[in-house]
């Protein structure tokens, strides 16, 4: 267990996944972390992340100063190492020459954080403060042109501090860092896999479920079949999931659900067609908002309604994941079991007088897959791109019909068809169709035609929070463009997004 107190860094996240990465626990605990908690961690090391405030400013975050009397590594960075200094007796101050982008770090004195790392490499730098004096105990042990303390160690008491940030792509010895922190310094195993990690959840649910029994809202997506296949693993038929086909699924969506959740891997579901109870009040509908509150209302009336029959559940699961979590909290307050509404079924729990299990709440994406493979989640399954809760309903730009919801699922089925057949399914963080809700002139069979417009969009990212354009072939988007115009009935002109995120969403609505 490496615990990482967040002071506000936009790369915290990045800190965990890094450590994650050499098969280490990591897990980010809020500067107000009271000691008792972070004793019951039992933490091999800690590691004080960079944060956007100065130590001297009066509302700089602090977490407590006993961490230093826990007798386990520190690693600061950036601001994490300044607040280690200043607490300990040194100085910062505003620097004369703020730092920002690459610099070339020299070190000075190699020691054990700077093991396989050369003489010279570049570094990260962002900071418009800089260590002044060092406390007792402490030297420097790597510098910039800019910065004379880039890194100080105290290696008597194991504290560590970084000017630099090694979490970034940008420092390529970063990796190595970290690496020389985990294991030569805090003493850490690699031994924490996913196939450790469900053991340890089922067993972990088993305990906590007993005899009771648990309902789960299965979209199909990654998230929420993961979490329905390792419940049951652990309760088997005390688990009841509970699919809602709401009119806006992908061709054939609830039907391939039914049969791989059910026979496949014969779990027990109940299967809600509710396409008019959504369609219904959507008529008309074209505020892309409205259509959200629309359907967030009709899917808790409808999942309300299906749970109240079974009288003997006691909690309800969701796929809530880490990040969920994380950007749920203030950047510097405590932990808080809010959940952004459109974060699997946020706001029922409360209204239903259930107890949650969220058995994901502490991985990420790629861990989340990682785990769906293990337990033998099928590998169409565990790649599945990330599908709007909303559905169709926003790739529907307009008025959404049954005729427009009917094109747009043809041309959906082709467009995956061919990304899959060219081997970029995986490649692509999402690729999807968008329904246009004007039309243009064509000519089809020398006759004039006035068709919808269809917009392709695909784009690469490693976490959602930003993305770029897939360059995909245009020998494939041509054969896309062709199959579509060709096969589906009402489209005559098909058009390809090439705009990132940001400016842009991922989703057109």
């Amino acid at each position: 267990m490496i615990v990482v107190i967040d002071f506000g860094s936009q790369y915290n996240q990045l800190i965990a996944r890094r450590v994650r990465d050499y098969k280490v626990y990591c897990q980010i605990e809020p500067p107000d972390i009271d000691i008792e908690r972070l004793k019951t961690l039992n933490p091999q090391g800690i590691i004080l992340s960079g944060g956007p405030s100065s130590i001297y400013e009066k509302n700089s975050p602090r977490t407590t100063e006993e961490i230093f009397s826990l007798g386990v590594p520190v690693l600061g960075i950036c601001y994490g190492m300044q607040f280690m200094v200043h607490a300990l007796g040194g100085g910062v101050a505003k620097a004369e020459k703020r730092e920002y982008g690459y610099a070339q770090l020299k070190v000075e004195q190699p020691g054990e954080l700077f093991n396989e790392v050369p003489g010279t490499t570049p570094c990260w730098m962002s900071h418009g403060d800089s260590i002044t004096a060092l406390p007792d105990g402490f030297s420097p042990r790597a510098a910039t042109d800019n910065t004379p303390y880039a890194a100080v160690a105290d290696p008597k008491r194991r504290f560590y501090g970084l000017q630099f940030h090694p979490e970034v792509e940008h420092t390529p010895k970063g990796k190595q860092i970290l690496k020389n922190f985990l294991f030569d310094i805090c003493g850490c195993k690699p031994n924490w896999t996913m196939k450790a990690f469900a053991k340890e959840v089922i067993a972990e649910i088993r305990e906590t479920v007993g005899n009771k029994s648990v309902i789960l809202g299965l979209s199909g997506g990654v998230d929420s079949s993961v979490t329905a296949l390792l419940i049951h693993k652990a309760i088997g038929k005390q688990l009841t999931c509970i699919f809602v086909d709401n009119g806006l699924l992908r061709l054939n969506e609830g039907a391939r659900m039914k049969k791989l959740f059910k026979q496949h891997l014969k779990m027990n579901i109940r299967y809600v067609n509710a396409t008019d109870q959504f369609l219904n009040p959507l008529a008309g509908v074209i505020d892309p908002e409205k259509k959200r509150k629309i359907i967030g209302k009709v899917f808790m009336d409808v999942f309300e309604a299906e749970a109240k029959t079974i009288t003997d559940a006691d909690f309800l699961a969701q796929g809530t994941l880490y990040p969920d979590i994380i950007e749920s909290q203030s950047a510097f307050g405590g932990p808080t079991s809010i959940i952004k509404s459109h974060h699997n079924v946020g706001g029922l729990p409360k209204k239903m007088k259930l107890k949650l299990i969220e058995p994901l709440k502490f991985l990420f994406k790629d861990e989340v897959r990682k785990l769906g493979l293990a337990i033998g989640l099928p590998e169409d399954l565990v790649w599945r791109q990330p599908f709007p809760g909303p559905g169709l309903a926003i790739r529907v730009i307009g008025e959404i019909t049954k005729k427009r919801l009917s094109v747009l699922r043809k041309v959906d089925a082709i467009l995956i068809e061919e990304i899959r057949a060219a081997g970029y399914y995986k490649k692509v963080w999402q690729s999807f169709a968008v329904l246009l809700p004007i039309k243009s002139v064509g000519v089809m069979g020398d006759k004039r035609t006035y068709e919808n417009i269809i917009a392709l969009r695909a784009v690469t990212s490693k976490d959602a929070m930003t993305a770029d354009w897939a360059k995909l072939p245009h020998k494939l988007l041509g054969r896309i463009s062709n199959r579509i115009i060709n096969e589906v009935n009402g489209v005559n002109r098909v058009v390809y997004d090439i705009s990132s995120k940001p400016p842009s969403t991922i989703e057109w609505e």
